[in-house]
């Protein structure tokens, strides 16, 4: 048996290279997705480590406990508490470290980097170790600043050149004394580092003699948990937390590796999506070829071979299949993670040198899932010829499926289809993340059921497209019944592209109407013509409004500013708003009261409301993070929503009581000519045209709304682009066989007068009208999920509204039908090329 299973393997080399191609897709994404997050894990762990070289024991600020009315309080680490660290025993060294952002603008005047990975910090004394020069020397004073080697190159820097940078808001523009290398692992993955003395930091990182951390050096023969303990006695105070360099390498490879791990996750589940796809063209494959070898099989039980003989050689010939597709997989699978490696350094997202890794885990994977995946799809077809019976076999070349196992198939079906159903539609009920995990596991129930049920579905989805085939002629006769001769086949092959196309629309369809609701949200909370905002979302510098007010056309300007306190033993954030022009810049519904802020009035929105049991009317005791307490009186209730929300209290109130420098998270400002280019450039000039602060109007937020979405979609269509790749594999696989068991069928057909380009025509019409099937199940299940889960969203987003994007689905639609023409040209030209009398003798 073991030969016979062999033998048959390469006797049906062609007809299996699509199982092999199928199962090498989803073993390549898999094996691909764990050398790539491997090789990326590696290299930052590696980087960051070296970033504690000189670290032994770290100092960090923690926080007084908020409790009762008192607000919890961020201890800061000050010159007095540096000096003990020196003085500590064990300790040869201590450096004070002060960090913020501060975006560096290149010679274009564009922001180099991105976001938070753009960082400043200190240069402690004249000859800080963690930051050797290249070229220059230290800075001194406010008006000096050293730029790291990566970021001078890309940006064209070099010694004696002024560049222009921001910190919170006003444009900087230091002389550039010195370019130095570090082993800051958010530089060695594309950021900028920017070093200013001490003292400069300090000021424009608003910590005044304070700082963020104290790394303390070792002397020699002192270990780093001596050292601790020996700080932990000289500081005395809980709220300093101590940890040694080592355990701060592990906490950061820690992190490295679960951020890593939400990436791995979403790349294995559209791997393990292309699997489950590649599950259907495995399963059709096999269950053809056992039908087709039937007079075989029952040759072998009619000579002895048992029925486990018979499953285990049916098993074997699938065991080598996967063993060959996972080997070649995982090599496809080593070149995409370093082509993914590539692509991303290619992007601007830059990766810190280091090998290719690849695990012996990421080997035992490919292997073990190349080769389970293809057992147990070809279990089953290997399990129904083993139930043959040696003479019904000799006597029939298909054995047609019973009446009772389409009863039992179709009453499953339904059963499972309903309950996926019901646990759908219950979910749409519940609130927040309770209805995740019921949706989640219904969709899954309902697409099994669904694909249970594709063959009772085929027949009336398939007789519907008669009317448009009749236009073909005796081929388009012909495609419809070949299409639904075989119900099961043809559930099989339309089930694999239904899957991918449910995904797609699905998803297409929440991010559409999730968009729809920001943007509408958008157009209705705001009256403001443009909002100025920090690029990495930082706070303003209170000169920017100031500006703001200055600039001629500017008639009302309202910053946002967050505050921390405590109302009725829980801690809330107060937005602290100009009270005399905020009402010409939101509009928010009122559910009661009058939008009245300023002196003790305040507005709430309806949940905090709600919590506290408040209304119109209303006073209450609040303690701010100065610890003094105010009664304040709500005038009025307002419908809070993602863009304006809490207790708004008038900034001349607020302000007094915040610790340091108030500022403003967001500014929105009116203007006497409404929005233009002419008026957006004004503005920004006012600012000095400043990289790193963003001047928005309603269309540009919704327009950076829709690039976040489009982004997204891309990136998921690009993934779920290799479940289509494998669907496609399936539909050429089923016809290229569907064609060589119905030899002497085309032959007749041939011989009775049907020409070549008839052939083809009937054999690319069948691929066509199955694959639309799959199309139209496949979009109208999407659209099923998406309006499902928008009610779950809708929950929570009130503006949210079910878009259908009519015309992407129609793209969908028209791309399934393309699948299918382009699926069918090799198996409709082999088709065609069939030698007539040579077909009609073969068996």
């Amino acid at each position: 048996m073991f030969r016979t299973a062999l033998r048959n393997v390469f006797a049906h080399k062609a007809r299996l290279l699509m199982t092999v191609l199928a199962v090498m897709l989803g073993v390549a994404f898999v094996s691909g997705t764990l050398v790539f997050t491997n090789t990326i894990s590696s290299a930052l762990e590696k980087s960051s480590s070296k970033g504690f070289d000189h670290v032994d024991v770290a100092l960090t600020p923690g926080s007084t406990k908020a409790e009762g009315d008192k607000v919890g309080k961020e201890v800061k680490l000050t010159d007095a508490t540096l000096e003990k660290a020196r003085s500590a025993p064990g300790a040869a060294s201590a450096y004070g470290v002060v960090s913020g952002y501060a975006a560096v603008a290149g010679q274009d005047g564009k922001l180099v980097g991105n976001g938070f990975s753009t960082k400043g910090g200190n240069y402690s004394g004249s000859n800080d170790p963690r930051y050797p020069f290249k070229t220059g020397a230290a800075p001194h004073g406010a008006h000096q600043v050293a730029l790291d080697s990566q970021t001078a190159q890309r940006a064209g820097y070099k010694v004696g050149d002024q560049v222009r940078m921001s910190i919170d808001g006003p444009v900087l523009t230091p002389t550039v004394t010195g370019i130095f290398t570090t082993d800051d692992g958010n530089v060695a993955a594309g950021g900028s580092l920017a070093l200013f003395d001490t003292a400069t930091a300090q000021q424009l990182f608003h910590k005044p003699g304070a700082y963020d951390e104290i790394d303390v050096k070792a002397a020699a023969g002192t270990g780093q948990d001596q050292l601790k303990a020996a700080l932990d006695k000289a500081l005395g105070d809980d709220a300093v937390h101590t940890e040694t360099g080592r355990q701060l390498a592990d906490d950061q490879a820690e992190s490295i590796s679960s951020s890593m791990s939400s990436m791995k996750t979403m790349l294995l589940v559209f791997a393990g999506i292309a699997l489950f796809v590649g599950i259907f063209i495995i399963a059709n494959t096999f269950t053809m070829l056992v039908a087709q070898r039937t007079k075989e099989l029952a040759l072998l039980r009619a000579v002895g071979a048992s029925r486990r003989q018979v499953t285990r050689s049916v098993l074997l010939e699938a065991f080598v299949v996967g063993a060959v597709a996972a080997v070649t997989g995982l090599a496809v699978g080593i070149g995409i993670g370093a082509g993914m490696r590539a692509l991303m350094n290619g992007t601007g997202a830059i990766i810190p040198e280091g090998p290719l890794v690849v695990s012996p885990g990421t080997v035992v994977s490919a292997l073990v899932v190349g080769v389970l995946i293809t057992m147990l799809a070809a279990w089953l077809p290997g399990r129904r010829a083993a139930k043959i019976p040696p003479v019904a076999a000799m006597n029939a070349v298909h054995a047609a499926a019973t009446t009772k196992s389409l009863i039992v198939r179709n009453t499953l079906g339904s059963l499972v289809s309903g309950v996926g159903i019901a646990a759908v539609l219950a979910a749409t009920a519940m609130e927040g993340s309770a209805g995740q995990l019921p949706m989640g596991l219904g969709a899954a129930l309902l697409v099994i059921g669904v694909f249970i049920l594709t063959p009772l579905l085929s027949r009336p989805l398939i007789a519907a497209a008669a009317p448009l085939l009749r236009a073909f002629g005796i081929s388009g006769k012909l495609a419809r019944l070949n299409s639904v001769r075989n119900p099961r086949r043809t559930a099989a092959t339309a089930s694999a592209l239904m899957i991918g196309l449910t995904l797609i629309t699905g998803l297409t369809v929440i991010a559409g109407s999730v968009q729809g609701a920001i943007n509408k949200m958008a157009a209705d909370s705001l009256k403001a013509d443009y909002v100025v905002s920090m690029a990495n979302g930082n706070a303003l510098s209170p000169d920017v409004v100031k500006t703001l007010d200055a600039t001629d056309g500017v008639t009302a300007t309202s910053g946002l500013t967050n505050s921390p306190s405590r109302i009725d033993g829980t801690t809330e954030y107060l937005t602290g708003v100009n009270g005399k022009t905020v009402d010409k810049l939101v509009e928010l519904p009122m559910d009661s009261g009058k939008f009245t802020v300023g002196g003790t009035s305040v507005v709430v929105d309806d949940k905090t409301a709600d919590d506290h049991g408040w209304k119109a009317g209303s006073t209450f005791t609040t303690t701010y993070e100065d610890g003094k307490k105010q009664r304040l009186t709500v005038a009025g209730v307002y419908q809070g929503n993602e863009m304006v929300t809490g207790v708004l209290l008038g900034s001349t109130t607020l302000n007094p009581h915040i610790d340091g420098t108030a500022s403003d998270m967001q500014v929105m400002l009116k203007t006497s000519g409404g929005t233009s280019d002419a008026t957006k450039d004004k503005l920004t000039k006012a600012l000095g045209d400043n990289p790193a602060i963003q001047v928005q109007d309603k269309q540009d937020i919704s327009n950076q709304i829709a690039q976040v979405f489009t982004l997204m979609l891309n990136m998921l269509y690009g993934l779920l682009a290799m479940a289509v790749i494998v669907a496609v594999l399936g539909v050429i696989n089923t016809l290229a066989m569907s064609v060589f068991e119905r030899q002497q069928e085309l032959g007749m057909l041939r011989a009775i007068g049907i020409d070549r380009k008839g052939i083809k025509r009937m054999v690319r019409l069948e691929s066509l009208v199955i694959s639309l099937f799959g199309g139209v199940l496949g979009i109208g299940l999407g659209v099923f999920f998406g309006w499902a889960a928008g009610r779950l969203i809708g929950n929570s987003m009130s503006t949210y509204e079910l878009i259908l994007p009519w015309g992407r689905m129609g793209v969908f639609l028209v791309l399934a039908g393309a699948v299918g023409i382009l699926a069918a040209l090799w198996p409709a030209r082999r088709a065609a090329r069939l030698n007539m009398l040579a077909a009609i003798k073969s068996e």
